[in-house]
């Protein structure tokens, strides 16, 4: 069984208030792009193996969210070993969710393969285990998401009629980090609002607040943006924590 993935941007991002157990409340669109697709193939197997292929970064199989859905899965169902493969084109430590949509297709094809049944509604409490924007990627559709990312809501929002241009850069930003830079505070109007507007609004009104810190620290991230809309972009952003820079253009 082979499946393809696809990540999400963050269209505005606000940082709303600092909770009592550390984490953030936040507001966000998250939207789904297929530009770029990580493979993963997925078969019966004696035992255990989980190979990745093409990745810009390595770390120990234990910790990829391909092998810890699995085991959640086995865990609980008692599955049978597979041979997993995962080659990444969409890259990582961009905060656009590459890792998250791996793991939400990685329980969608053991779902399929071993015949469990599950539900969306279960996939998407299994998915909210393994990261706070993976249930995202079972729903699969435009979503305001609250909390702190978990909360979803789907919308209407369509960009099909515009192209989407991606642009990766080797810097990488510490999401602990870009938190500590960010003094939260609740936006005069919510991005539910603002998501309504006409697309050609949004550049005004539409912001990711860690922008302007991590902007300061890593100028070449807002000479990117700049360049985008000398380019005609009709908005742009940094999605996530970055830091990779979006443009929305007309096609």
């Amino acid at each position: 069984m082979i499946a393809k993935t696809h990540f999400k941007i963050n269209l505005g991002l606000n940082i709303v208030e600092k909770l009592e157990n550390g984490y953030h409340a936040l507001e966000t669109v998250f939207y789904p792009v297929y530009n770029q697709r990580d493979i993963i193939e997925i078969v019966p197997s004696d035992h255990f193996v989980f190979e990745m292929k093409g990745a810009d970064f390595q770390v120990e199989p234990d910790k990829n969210l391909c092998v810890k859905a699995y085991k959640l899965l086995e865990q609980k169902f008692k599955v049978a070993p597979v041979y997993m493969s995962l080659e990444k084109n969409i890259p990582s430590g961009a905060g656009i969710g590459g890792g998250s949509g791996d793991a939400a297709t990685t329980l969608l094809m053991l779902n399929e393969l071993f015949q469990l049944s599950l539900s969306k509604e279960q996939l998407i409490d299994f998915a909210s285990q393994l990261g706070s924007d993976v249930p995202f990627f079972i729903l699969n559709e435009p979503c305001f998401a609250t909390g702190v990312g978990h909360i979803m809501t789907p919308i209407s929002l369509d960009l099909s009629a515009y192209s989407i241009e991606m642009h990766y850069s080797d810097i990488h930003v510490s999401t602990a980090d870009a938190y500590s830079w960010i003094t939260p505070q609740k936006p005069k109007v919510s991005i539910s609002e603002i998501i309504k507007m006409p697309i050609e609004n949004w550049k005004e009104l539409l912001v990711n607040d860690f922008e302007i810190e991590i902007f300061k620290r890593y100028p070449s991230l807002a000479a990117q943006k700049s360049l985008l809309y000398e380019k005609g972009a009709i908005y742009s952003a940094m999605s996530g924590s970055g830091s990779s820079i979006f443009g929305i253009f007309p096609k």
